[in-house]
């Protein structure tokens, strides 16, 4: 086998690799996970923040901004506050 050929086999094997990720992740509900962003790191922010969306976020662990994670983990992390789907109140995950 020729490098040429190597090279578009390990190519599309990644890339193979990259869409199965994408699907399997689009198949599971998320949540928005408040509190537990680093600075520049959050998906976006509630009408509270500063800011107006992703990667804004001025400091880490601001509980006014969220990442989304997958549905049942935020309770699992420390600091984790979740907010349900059109209630501006925030919550400890139970």
């Amino acid at each position: 086998m020729n490098k040429q050929a190597i090279l578009t086999t390990a190519i599309g094997g990644l890339l193979a690799l990259g869409l199965a990720g994408t699907a399997s992740a689009a198949d599971h509900p998320m949540e928005k996970c408040f509190g537990i962003s680093k600075a520049g790191m959050n998906d976006c922010s509630s009408k509270k923040s500063g800011h107006s969306c992703a990667g804004q976020a001025t400091k880490n662990s601001d509980a006014n901004d969220f990442v989304s994670v997958p549905k049942g983990t935020c309770n699992k992390i420390a600091g984790g506050v979740l907010m349900e789907s059109g209630d501006m109140m925030m919550k400890k995950a139970m």
